[in-house]
C-alpha cells in the first residue's frame, strides 16, 4: 500500500522526537529546567541461545547473526552456502540481557518509560524479573511504563521466539480460510508463512535474496524519565494557500502529560531564513494531549521551494520550536523544513479512455525517473549512513529523481529520508506488505493500525496497492477487475521470453512502477563470497545463488537472441565473459524499454500513452547474487547503471523503427523550450570514420515533452549511406543547443550484433593520468567497439561512462574513486573488454 512522498517528508517532517538522543540539560537555580532525562541502552548486551550452549556479547542495535559473526563463531553469512548452513540460528529462541545502572536519580521523576525504537520481532520484555511488555511487530515503537519496576541497578531481559516458528504457529492457528502464499518457491530456499508475522518480508527469502530471519534489537532502546509531560512527536506540514498566495505550516505536538491537573505555557516557532517567528499560548491536559499550531509564513519573503533532482534546488529552512511551560520547564527542538507541494493527477485525457496518473510537484508535471529500493543488507545493523549515502548518490548520479521503497523490506532509517531530501530524491513509500494476502483477525489488524499510525504521513496521495488502477480501483471497491489496465494507475511488467529489443511488447501505460531483467554481478563482487570451484555458470554455487526459477537459463536465452554466447576454452575466462554478457543484455533491454516509456509521455496511440513514470526493478542488491539490480552489493555500478545515467538524462534523443521507418524523438525534462541541432552519424563496424553524417536544424525541443524530430525510411537512409547494410552499420545521434547544453550520444542497432559484419576485435589501450582526486583513462582503439567495459576489480568508485559504443579512435573516461587509490593500483586492477573479445 504505497503513498507518494516528494522528498521524504514522512520522516523529516514527522520528526520522531524520542528517536533523537535525549540530552540531560543542566539548569541553574531560577533558570529553565528540562522536563525529562534519559539515556540509551545501546552497546554491549549478553546474547544467549535458549539452552545456554552459546553465550557471547552482542551489540545493540544488532542481531544474533551479526553477534556470532563478529565473534568468529560463524563465517560471513553470505559466504557460499551459509544461508542454508546457518538456518539453525533463526530456528533457536535467543535471549538478550543487560545489567545497567541509572545515571541519574530516577526518584525525582514522576514517570519512567522503557522505549524500544525497533525489536525484531517476537519477544517478552522483563525488567528486574517482571514482565513489562511483549512485542510482535518489527515496525512499531514500543513504550513500556517501568516507573514501578526501575531500580538503581537493573537487569533487562528479552526472551525472543524464533520468527520462523512463530509464523508457523500463527498460520496453523488460523483455520478459517487459507491466506496465500504458504511458502516461497523451492528455488528461493526460504521458509514459510512470512505473511503471518509483521517482520521484514524478504527476510524469509525472496527471488533476489537469502533467508535470514533475524532476531535482535535492531534500533535504539533507552530509558526516559520525565515530570509533568513528555513531547513524544512533533509533526509539521507545509501547505500552499493559493487563494492567499502564501505558505503556512501546520504543526502538531503530541505530549504524554503526567501532571494531575492542566497547566499552560508558551510556544515560539522560528524560521530565521524566512524572517518568520510566531508565539502561541498553550494549555496541556492530563493524559495524551495534542497541541495544534498554525504558522503563517512571512509573505514579504520569497519562499524557495524544494525541487526534485534535475528540476531545481533542494532548499530547506532551519526551524526552532521552543516550549516554555509552567514550572520553568523548557523543551527545544531543531529541525529542517522543506516547502513543496505534491499532487497525484488522475483526470480524463483527450483521445483516451481511462484517467491520467502523474505527479505535479510545486504545480509542475514531473516525469518520474528512477528505480525500486530494497533493503541494503539482510542485517540492518550493517547498513551505515555512509553506505546509504553511497547508494543514494549513485541514484542521483544516474539522473534519477525518485525511488520506490518497496513493501517487502523495512521502513528505512531517518537518515535515509534526510539524505534523499538533501539530494532531491522523491520517495514512493510502500507500507510493508508484498506479494501476499494477510490475516484480518483483530490482533493482527490492531498491530498494523499501530504500525501505520507510527509511520504514516497523512498529507500525501495514497493508493491501495502497487500496481493499482488508482481512482478506478477505489471506485470498484478496492480491487479492480483488470488491475493491469494500461488506461489507469501504475502497472508492473515482466517478460523474459520475448525479444526485449522489440519495443512493441512493452505496455503503453500511464505509469510503470516495476519492470526489469536479471544480470549477474561482476566477478570481483562474487569472488568475495565464493571459492574457485564455484567459478562456472552451472556450478552448484551459481545455481544456489539464483533464486528466480530458470533465471540463469532465461538470461542466456535472452542474450542469445542478439549476441553470440561466450565459447572460451578457459573455464574462468568463460565464466567472466558470461557475467559480462548478462550485464550487456540487461543494460540494453532496460534501455530499450525505458526509452519507450519516456518517448510515450506526450502521445496517445490507439487510446494508450501519456506515460509519466518509469521505475525499473531494482536499484540495489541485498547480497552477492544474480538479480535485477543496477548496483551490486557494496555499490559497484553494473553496466545498467551507466546506461541509466544516459536514458534518464534530462535531454535525450531516442531512436526506434516502426514498419521500416526510422524515427528519432526528442525527450526533454527541461523547463523551457530550446532550439537545437540533431546530429546523425552512420558508422560501419569496420571503420572509425563515419560513412555519412547529417545535421538537422533548427529544431525546437519543447519543455517537459517528447516529440518526433526526425523520420526517414531505413532503406533510404542506408541507400544514402552506401555501402551500408543493416548488418554492417550502426547509427549514432545526439542533440545540441549551441554551447549551452547537449544530450548524451545515443545509438540504434540495425541488426542483432551476432549478425554484425566487419566487427573486429579492437585493441584498446588505456593510459591513466591522475588529476587531483580524479583519474583520467585515456583510451585509444584500433576499431569500432560496442559495449566497451572498464573494470578495476574491487577498487571502489565509478567511471564517468562505461559499457559505451566506441566509434572514435581516442576517448577519455574519468574515474571517481570512493576511497584513496593510485595509478599503480588502478593499472594492476584494470580489465578492459568489449563485445568482440568474448567471441
Amino acid at each position: 500500500m504505497p503513498g507518494m512522498l516528494p522528498g521524504p517528508q514522512a520522516s523529516c517532517q514527522r520528526l520522531l522526537v524520542l528517536q533523537l538522543l535525549l540530552l540531560l540539560l543542566a539548569a541553574a537555580p531560577g533558570e529553565s529546567r528540562p522536563p525529562s532525562a534519559g539515556f540509551s541502552l545501546a552497546g554491549s548486551w549478553l546474547v544467549r541461545s535458549q539452552d545456554g550452549s552459546v553465550a557471547l556479547p552482542g551489540l545493540v542495535p544488532g542481531c544474533v547473526h551479526s553477534a556470532l559473526f563478529q565473534h568468529g563463531l560463524i563465517q560471513d553469512p553470505y559466504y557460499r552456502f551459509n544461508d542454508l548452513n546457518y538456518s539453525w540460528v533463526s530456528l533457536d529462541n535467543w535471549i538478550y540481557s543487560k545489567e545497567f545502572r541509572i545515571p541519574f536519580d530516577f526518584r525525582k521523576w514522576q514517570k519512567v518509560n522503557l522505549i524500544f525504537e525497533g525489536v525484531d520481532t517476537v519477544a517478552e520484555v522483563l525488567l528486574n524479573n517482571v514482565t513489562v511488555g511483549k512485542t510482535d511487530n518489527m515496525f512499531q515503537r514500543y513504550t513500556f511504563d517501568v516507573t514501578e519496576e526501575i531500580r538503581d541497578m537493573n537487569t533487562i531481559v528479552l526472551h525472543f521466539q524464533s520468527a520462523v516458528s512463530y509464523a508457523a504457529q500463527q498460520s496453523k492457528a488460523h483455520t478459517g480460510y487459507q491466506i496465500p502464499p504458504e511458502c516461497p518457491e523451492p528455488v528461493q530456499k526460504g521458509v514459510c508463512h512470512v505473511n503471518f508475522i509483521r517482520k521484514e518480508q524478504c527476510s524469509f527469502s525472496w527471488d533476489w535474496g537469502p533467508s535470514f530471519p533475524t532476531q535482535g534489537i535492531w534500533k535504539d532502546v533507552r530509558i526516559v524519565a520525565y515530570d509533568i509531560c513528555q513531547l513524544d512527536y512533533l509533526t509539521f506540514t507545509p501547505t500552499y494557500v493559493s487563494s492567499a498566495g502564501e505558505w503556512n505550516l501546520k504543526i502538531e505536538a503530541y505530549f504524554d502529560v503526567v501532571s494531575s491537573k492542566p497547566f499552560g505555557g508558551q510556544v515560539t516557532v522560528s524560521i530565521p531564513g524566512l524572517q518568520t517567528q510566531q508565539m502561541y499560548n498553550i494549555e496541556l491536559h492530563p493524559g495524551k494531549s495534542m497541541i495544534p499550531l498554525l504558522m503563517n509564513i512571512n509573505k514579504s519573503i520569497t519562499v524557495e521551494t524544494w525541487w526534485p533532482n534535475g528540476h531545481g534546488n533542494q532548499t530547506g529552512y532551519n526551524m526552532t520550536v521552543n516550549f516554555k511551560l509552567e514550572g520553568g520547564y523548557h523543551i527545544e527542538k531543531l529541525t529542517k523544513v522543506y516547502f513543496r507541494t505534491v499532487e497525484l493527477i488522475e483526470a480524463p485525457i483527450a483521445g483516451s479512455s481511462g484517467l491520467s496518473f502523474y505527479f505535479k510537484i510545486n504545480g509542475l508535471p514531473i516525469f518520474i525517473k528512477g528505480s525500486n529500493w530494497i533493503p541494503a543488507d539482510s542485517f540492518q545493523d550493517r547498513v551505515t549512513v555512509d553506505s546509504l549515502r553511497l547508494l543514494l548518490q549513485s541514484a542521483v548520479d544516474a539522473n534519477m529523481n525518485t525511488l520506490r521503497v518497496w513493501g517487502g523490506g523495512v521502513y528505512e532509517q531517518d537518515e535515509f529520508y534526510e539524505i534523499c531530501d538533501e539530494l532531491g530524491l522523491m520517495i514512493w513509500q510502500d507500507f510493508m506488505f508484498a506479494c501476499a494476502l494477510y490475516p484480518t483477525d483483530q490482533a493482527f489488524v490492531e498491530s498494523v493500525r499501530a504500525e501505520a499510525v507510527h509511520q504514516e504521513d497523512q498529507t500525501r496521495p495514497f493508493v491501495t496497492s502497487s500496481p493499482t488502477n488508482g481512482a478506478e480501483s477505489m471506485a470498484e471497491g478496492g480491487v479492480s477487475q483488470n488491475p493491469y489496465d494500461p488506461h489507469f494507475g501504475d502497472v508492473h511488467f515482466y517478460d523474459y521470453a520475448s525479444d526485449c529489443w522489440n519495443w512493441k511488447v512493452f505496455p503503453k501505460a500511464r505509469f510503470v512502477s516495476e519492470y526489469g531483467f536479471q544480470s549477474w554481478p561482476s566477478f570481483s563482487t562474487l569472488e568475495k563470497v565464493s571459492s574457485p570451484e564455484d567459478w562456472s555458470y552451472n556450478s552448484s554455487f551459481s545455481l544456489h545463488r539464483q533464486h528466480h526459477r530458470d533465471g540463469n537459463t532465461e538470461m542466456l536465452e535472452q542474450a542469445a537472441i542478439h549476441f553470440k554466447l561466450p565459447q572460451n576454452p578457459d573455464p574462468l575466462v568463460m565464466f567472466k565473459d558470461t557475467l559480462y554478457l548478462t550485464q550487456v543484455m540487461q543494460a540494453q533491454c532496460i534501455k530499450t524499454e525505458t526509452e519507450f516509456y519516456r518517448r510515450s509521455q506526450s502521445e496517445i496511440v490507439d487510446g494508450k500513452g501519456h506515460t509519466m513514470g518509469a521505475l525499473y526493478w531494482q536499484l540495489n542488491d541485498i547480497w552477492q547474487a544474480p538479480s535485477w539490480a543496477s548496483l551490486e552489493y557494496g555499490g559497484k555500478w553494473k553496466m545498467l547503471h551507466y546506461f541509466a545515467r544516459h536514458f534518464f538524462s534530462p535531454l535525450l534523443p531516442v531512436g526506434f523503427e516502426d514498419d521500416g521507418v526510422f524515427y528519432i524523438y526528442g525527450v526533454s525534462d527541461l523547463h523551457k523550450d530550446y532550439k537545437m541541432t540533431l546530429n546523425v552519424r552512420v558508422h560501419q563496424w569496420s571503420s572509425l570514420q563515419p560513412v555519412c553524417a547529417r545535421r538537422v536544424e533548427p529544431l525546437v525541443v519543447k519543455a517537459g515533452q517528447a516529440a518526433p524530430l526526425y523520420k526517414e525510411p531505413m532503406a533510404e537512409l542506408l541507400r544514402q549511406c552506401s555501402p551500408c547494410t543493416r548488418q554492417s552499420c550502426v547509427v549514432s545521434f545526439s542533440l545540441t543547443a549551441g554551447n549551452e547544453l547537449s544530450s548524451p550520444t545515443n545509438h540504434h542497432f540495425l541488426s542483432s550484433l551476432k549478425d554484425a559484419v566487419g566487427l573486429e576485435k579492437a585493441k584498446i589501450t588505456a593510459k591513466i593520468v591522475q588529476q587531483e582526486n580524479i583519474y583520467s583513462f585515456e583510451l585509444e582503439t584500433t576499431a569500432v567497439a560496442p559495449f566497451v567495459w572498464l573494470d578495476v576489480g574491487s577498487i571502489p568508485g565509478r567511471f564517468s561512462d562505461n559499457g559505451f559504443l566506441l566509434t572514435e579512435k581516442k576517448k577519455t573516461i574519468l574515474f571517481y574513486p570512493w576511497k584513496s587509490t593510485s595509478i599503480t593500483e588502478l593499472e594492476r586492477s584494470l580489465h578492459l573488454i568489449s563485445l568482440a573479445d568474448i567471441y
